[in-house]
């Protein structure tokens, strides 16, 4: 792998300053970011990328290509569950393996973004219509997780919960929780609005966008270094997949890009939502449907394993590939 690369992904700021947030549990700093401001910084970055990337949408409108990029996203985000569900199950019970691989299915907006500011690093572009991907993918994998735990759950378990378990609050926790709504409904906003709209919003969209990351950032590697003690929970089985997983639904990802012609830039953040874990979204909807599963499984691996491996070596590492493979 181009040691370059990941040099330069490394030396990012935003990157750096998750060094920082785990540097100072590991060395037993009392830094902290006071609670209400990581949700705050979230509900910005969801925000800023759904607006960019509806205005991006509504300049460029929809093509065939487009299209085709979306129905993609769609389906990995259906068949990544799939598939993870029935390898977990090799050391799972029904209910933890759905719940794990949910969250696999599904996507961490905050990988996504820290890829977008990488290619900005390596000067390569990538179209705002891949934040519609982004909002597609979340909530699929939730409903497939949910779907699999009634095909492969205990029958008595199932029976006893037929009459607890509604289909429509399931739904709604997979297509109106905050973050889904609120990334969904900026983009929306973005599209109405189009070059007005930018205009008038670019300098809070743009202007601290990456000042605000590094604020995120920092907070999650205070929050990863804190819950790798529970990594001890998962054994080598879960620590494995929590890294090779990524890399093969990456390299899927990059597959599809090539096929269906998306450009290098575009092909990364396609690899990157293929790859990423979701920890925000999936966990507080397995909590509510599948009470059943151990959450320090699927968040310890999500937040503690995939996303540092993504965002320090995974990005990269996709792209490199993606260039390997002319893409």
């Amino acid at each position: 792998m181009n040691s370059s690369l990941i040099l330069s992904n490394i030396l990012n700021p935003p990157v750096l300053f998750f060094f920082l947030g785990m540097l100072a549990i590991f060395i037993k700093s009392d830094l902290e970011i006071p609670p209400p401001l990581p949700k705050l910084f979230s509900l910005y970055l969801l925000l800023a990328i759904g607006f960019k990337g509806g205005y991006e949408l509504e300049e460029s409108g929809i093509t065939p290509q487009i299209g085709l990029t979306l129905l993609a996203a769609v389906l990995m985000a259906s068949v990544v569950p799939v598939y993870s569900f029935f390898i977990l199950k090799i050391k799972l019970n029904a209910y933890n393996a759905a719940a794990i691989a949910a969250t696999y299915g599904s996507i961490s907006a905050v990988t996504f973004i820290t890829a977008q500011s990488f290619l900005k690093l390596v000067s390569i572009n990538s179209d705002g219509y891949m934040v519609a991907a982004l909002a597609l993918m979340e909530s699929p994998a939730i409903v497939v997780g949910i779907v699999l735990v009634r095909i492969f759950g205990k029958s008595k378990e199932r029976e006893s919960e037929s009459s607890e378990f509604s289909w429509s609050e399931v739904l709604r926790e997979a297509f109106c929780n905050g973050s889904v709504f609120l990334l969904v409904g900026s983009v929306i906003i973005g599209i109405l609005t189009g070059q007005k709209g930018w205009e008038k919003l670019q300098p809070f969209t743009q202007g601290i966008f990456y000042g605000t990351l590094s604020f995120f950032l920092l907070d999650m590697g205070i929050v990863a270094a804190r819950r790798i003690k529970d990594l001890s929970k998962t054994g080598s089985f879960l620590i494995a997949f929590s890294v090779f997983m990524p890399v093969a639904n990456a390299i899927i990802g990059i597959i599809i890009a090539k096929i269906i012609g998306i450009s290098q830039g575009n092909a990364l953040l396609f690899a990157v939502l293929c790859a990423s874990a979701s920890y925000i979204a999936v966990p507080a909807a397995m909590r509510m449907t599948v009470p059943q599963a151990n959450p320090s499984l699927y968040v310890s691996m999500a937040l503690a394993l995939t996303f540092p491996f993504n965002i320090i070596v995974g990005i990269p590492l996709y792209m490199n590939i993606i260039k390997i493979m002319g893409v």
